[in-house]
């Protein structure tokens, strides 16, 4: 695709070169600086003087001035003109000849021994831009000789040429270039790079210069351009590898230069220009007669046989915005990155990112997302400028304005969208999605506040699921912009998040009630009220707790309640006081009821007012239910199970008090009966469950429960009351004397491990069988015999630990003790008849009853003795 890189102007025209010298033709040219010499098939050399004029509109013309010329003295054109500026001469090609000739005056130059400074039969030669020698006032050359298969390298001083080194080519060449040590040459019928100071070759690909002009040019630092057979343009480095694409151009150039990033090539009727970088051909110009095409220190020079012509280039961000205006973004970001190396690096940085923004936007207006996404974000672009395409996303505080020049052509996204409601919303999912990635990284410094707001009015209009992650998050949104845009989409669970994290806890807590009143309609949440609450759990603001609070226990008092019971713990002034808050809940009993729970039963608070005033709700609850004739049993029975629980696992209430507010309700004799339990007064106990309730299953329970956290004694003799009330002689009379004897023998018969066997059997009626009391008095027998036979177990294990002691301590003593007959006791003076001895301190023995009776008749064993017979 076509682009304008280059435009030809006129440098020397005709008149001025010639004249009416119509037979005059340009030969060679030289360019160095402001200074143009041409070489004319006359043997003349012509100096002018070139100075660029730019016109008002950026356009470059050039102005030459004739400043001399000169004849050499020969008959044969100017071959070939290379100026050597650190010398002040010229180096000139004529006649088969080369010599030196001076810049200023174009005289020839003598030699120091006199003459001329004269190298013969000459074919070609070039100078080294990149010589080995670090001489500043010498130049080197190379030469290909019309004698020999050679090529000869002097050294060109200011008065003299001096040989250095001569090397021998397989074929006889026709065209070379020298860069360092290397010397690419176009032989006879191939190219070859030489390395002229160690004789290295490499041969590179045939070409047959019998049939067309041969190029060799060199193009950079070890690196050449071949005219290859085919109409290709190849690159070859010192190497032999080609690391750049060739080039296609016509299979009738005559010359070829390179401009980075292009390469110009000069064939009979136009110029071709083709990139380096994609190998595109970009630009054609028609140019006839032209035979000559070089490239001076950068600048592209063309002559035709009559005049020159400056190749000049426009400005590679012209270019660039030219391929970007036709929206050819591949190419202009390759041209881009490909004139990096003859652009000031920070300007080359600048320049990138001003590309890379524009070529976002032309692919944004294309809807390609993904690449559009991937250039804005090399190109470091302000995120605001893609924002500002979307009408009303900025908050009315942003400063931003749009770059200038523009980077777009767009309006709006109205504008870019021409209606196409569909575009309109895949660009808003795409701002959605590049807003996302870019906010929390360093692009949008010193811009968050924009993103931000830009970010919640986008997913509030959208009914986006990340609304609440941004605001519940760390944020900049605008609370003036945001404010008007949540409510416009009815996002007033959002609004309420907005005004918490700007600290507006109150606002935020007016509008969620006046959604959950119904004044407001938003479905983001169904549990809102649950979030309410949970909200005033966590809330510092302890006038706003208060002010809600009354609010959400007429709501719903049992999840009302959770403001003041899943409150976190604090030692700050947030801490809610317990007393206080019964205090407020004093007219809410079921609100009370909860709370008490939370502070008795979860928390473990051992406060008597607390467990009291908890009791006496369960009873009033309890009470209440009775007095309603529509109470159905289970809820009477659930009331009733909490009242008796509590009874049984609190020891703070205050038992008396209770007592009498249950003294006359004949329904609550269970929980009376617990209340004595509480009182120790265990006999009032078990007559309201024998004989007024006559509920033996509770009387037994209540016996295991007043003894669980007692002594197996006590256990007992609350048994045996039970038994007691059981077997009174005064109830035997009575008509349910059965029913009393039937329960005290199950009594016995579940529970006969507890009892005293030997007292039961005592006080039972002697008309009892023993079929009867069987399962008794086979657990009494199975208990008594196990007691006996774990004591004579305990008994043995005593003895052989003792018995083990005292083997490990005759162990310890390292030594045996020895008794016989002939030795006697220490403490009855008898010998000793057994082995079975008794060690006293010292390792005296003795016999083991002497030593027992010394224990019995010792002051310590009287006195515990007597100690426990008086126990």
């Amino acid at each position: 695709m076509s682009v304008k890189a280059f435009e030809l102007v006129p440098a020397v025209e005709r008149d001025l070169l010639m004249g009416d010298k119509a037979r005059i033709n340009i030969e060679c040219i030289e360019c160095c600086g402001k200074h143009l010499y041409v070489g004319t098939n006359d043997c003349f050399v012509h100096h002018f003087l070139l100075d660029e004029v730019p016109s008002p509109k950026g356009k470059l013309s050039y102005l030459a001035q004739k400043l001399l010329h000169k004849y050499l003295g020969l008959k044969k054109p100017v071959a070939e003109l290379r100026a050597a500026s650190a010398l002040e001469r010229l180096i000139v090609l004529c006649d088969g000849m080369v010599f030196l000739v001076d810049m200023v005056t174009l005289e020839s130059v003598p030699s120091a021994a006199g003459g001329g400074v004269k190298i013969r039969g000459v074919i070609a030669f070039c100078v080294n831009e990149n010589p080995v020698n670090g001489d500043p006032f010498c130049v080197e050359m190379a030469i290909l000789s019309s004698k020999r298969r050679t090529v000869q390298i002097y050294m060109v001083h200011k008065d003299r040429v001096q040989l250095v080194k001569e090397v021998s080519t397989p074929e006889q060449p026709c065209a070379l270039s020298l860069d360092g040590y290397f010397l690419c040459l176009a032989l006879t019928t191939q190219y070859m790079i030489l390395n002229y100071n160690t004789g290295a070759s490499q041969d590179l690909f045939p070409y047959n210069s019998e049939e067309r002009r041969p190029i060799v040019k060199r193009i950079s630092r070890e690196e050449f351009l071949l005219a290859a057979p085919g109409g290709l343009g190849m690159f070859a480095n010192a190497e032999g590898v080609s690391q750049r694409a060739p080039v296609s151009w016509s299979e009738s150039v005559i010359a070829a230069a390179v401009s980075f990033p292009y390469v110009v090539a000069l064939d009979e009727n136009f110029i071709t220009i083709h990139s380096m970088l994609d190998q595109q051909l970009k630009q054609t110009l028609s140019f006839r007669d032209g035979h000559i095409l070089q490239d001076f220190e950068g600048k592209v020079m063309l002559a035709s046989t009559k005049a020159v012509y400056v190749l000049v280039p426009l400005p590679l961000e012209r270019q660039i915005q030219d391929l970007l205006a036709s929206h050819r973004v591949e190419e202009a970001l390759i041209l881009t990155e490909g004139a990096q190396r003859n652009i000031p690096k920070d300007k080359f940085q600048v320049l990138h990112r001003r590309i890379l923004q524009r070529a976002g936007f032309i692919q944004f207006g294309k809807l390609q997302f993904q690449e559009a996404k991937e250039h804005f974000r090399k190109g470091e672009l302000d995120v605001r400028e893609l924002i500002s395409l979307y009408p009303l996303l900025l908050p009315a505080s942003s400063s931003f304005t749009r770059f200038h020049p523009p980077l777009h052509e767009f309006a709006d996204l109205n504008h870019l969208a021409q209606g196409d409601q569909e575009k309109v919303l895949r660009c808003k999912k795409f701002l959605i999605s590049y807003l996302k990635e870019v906010r929390s990284t360093e692009v949008v410094n010193g811009c968050r506040e924009d993103v931000d707001t830009a970010l919640l009015k986008l997913y509030a209009e959208q009914n986006h699921d990340s609304l609440l992650d941004l605001l519940a998050s760390e944020n900049a949104c605008v609370l003036a912009d945001s404010v008007p845009w949540l409510e416009k989409y009815h996002k007033y669970f959002a609004l309420g998040l907005l005004y918490h994290y700007n600290g507006q806890d109150s606002a935020a807590l007016q509008v969620w009630t006046r959604v959950v009143d119904g004044d407001l309609q938003d479905s983001t949440r169904s549990d809102l009220f649950d979030y309410i609450v949970d909200f005033l759990c966590c809330c510092s603001n302890l006038d706003l707790v208060w002010k809600y609070a009354d609010w959400a226990l007429q709501k719903d008092s049992t999840k009302g309640v959770h403001i003041f019971i899943k409150r976190p713990s604090s030692k700050d002034q947030s801490e809610l006081n317990p007393e206080e808050v019964i205090t407020y809940l004093g007219n809410n009993k079921h609100a009370l009821l909860l709370y008490l729970e939370y502070l008795v039963l979860e928390r473990k608070i051992q406060k008597e007012k607390f467990h009291t005033h908890l009791a006496v709700l369960y009873l009033e609850r309890v009470m209440s239910l009775l007095s309603d004739s529509s109470t159905d049993e289970e809820s009477m029975t659930k009331a009733r199970k909490r009242l008796q629980a509590f009874l049984r696992e609190s020891n703070l209430y205050r038992v008396q008090f209770l007592l009498g507010k249950m003294e006359n309700c004949e329904q609550l004799l269970l929980e009376r009966a617990t209340l004595h339990g509480k009182l120790e007064e265990h006999d009032k106990a078990l007559h309201i469950l024998v004989h007024k309730l006559r509920d033996f299953p509770s009387a037994e329970a209540f016996c295991v429960w007043a003894s669980s956290s007692r002594d197996p004694a006590h256990r007992q003799r609350l048994f045996h009351l039970l038994l007691e009330v059981y077997l009174g002689g005064e109830l035997q009379a009575r008509a349910g004397g059965g029913e009393l004897e039937m329960a005290a023998v199950d009594l016995l018969n579940r529970h006969g491990e507890v009892f005293d066997a030997v007292r039961v059997l005592r006080v039972l009626p002697e008309g009892w069988s023993l079929q009867l009391l069987r399962p008794f008095l086979n657990r009494a027998i199975r208990a008594s015999m196990h007691a006996r036979h774990t004591s004579q177990i305990a008994v043995g294990l005593a003895h052989s630990e003792n018995v083990q002691l005292l083997h490990d301590r005759l162990k310890e003593r390292k030594k045996p003790i020895f008794v016989s007959e002939k030795k006697g006791c220490h403490l009855c003076h008898n010998t000793f008849k057994e082995p079975d001895v008794v060690c006293l301190p010292g390792g005296v023995p003795v016999h083991t009853h002497c030593v027992a009776q010394r224990i019995k008749d010792s002051p310590t064993k009287r006195q515990l003795t007597n100690s426990s017979n008086h126990t």
